[in-house]
């Protein structure tokens, strides 16, 4: 079935979402409505605080994952959604895989030497944000590599804000920090009002 086909959250409606800071959550795979959520202390990762361990930076240079951007979306998507507990519905799927057709969410992947898909991540650019929803992973360690490359593309790019939504223990190694909604909104505004195009 062609995505336009399939019920969905029109693109404009999450777009306008995100431009509020809000975000969209289901309470499982098979849910077939969403709430909006957004957080008192939302999660960001500074741009210039980015950091990865000796041993991911090591696993970058021996070049065990090829990079690619948006070249099975969905595919990384349902990977997301594939646990236990999620809050990935299909509902969401479909209606990001259309927002990913007009160009408003994008994902990174990683591959190994066969040609295997190791490890991904989504998330959404507007303006010069980008608003990270999930990530898995198959192989060790690939799931960093995949953020890294990410910061990679953020920081070329010209984007200003990387929000995680959550703040957590986990994403504090790779330089997440919590900032008051207050702020947040500060800097959503002002990075709504810059361009930055999510490529490789």
């Amino acid at each position: 079935m062609n995505p336009s086909e399939k019920k969905i959250i029109p693109p404009e409606i999450l777009l306008n979402g995100y431009r509020q800071g809000i975000f969209p959550m289901s309470e499982s795979r098979e849910d077939k409505s969403v709430g909006w959520y957004s957080a008192r202390r939302r999660g960001i990762i500074p741009m210039d605080r980015f950091r990865i361990s000796k041993n991911v930076k090591r696993i970058i240079r021996q070049e065990r994952f090829e990079c690619r951007v948006n070249t099975c979306f969905r595919t990384v998507m349902e990977a997301c959604a594939d646990r236990d507990s999620t809050w990935i519905s299909e509902l969401i799927i479909n209606s990001f895989e259309v927002l990913h057709l007009a160009g408003h969410a994008h994902s990174v992947e990683m591959f190994d030497e066969k040609g295997q898909l190791s490890a991904g991540l989504y998330g959404v650019s507007l303006g010069a944000a980008f608003f990270g929803e999930s990530m898995f992973k198959h192989v060790k360690e690939a799931d960093k590599v995949a953020l890294w490359h990410c910061h990679q593309i953020l920081q070329q790019n010209g984007f200003e804000l990387w929000d995680t939504q959550f703040y957590s223990d986990h994403l504090s190694q790779f330089g997440c920090i919590e900032i008051s909604s207050e702020e947040y909104e500060e800097r959503l505004e002002l990075a709504l009002q810059k361009e930055a195009d999510f490529r490789i």
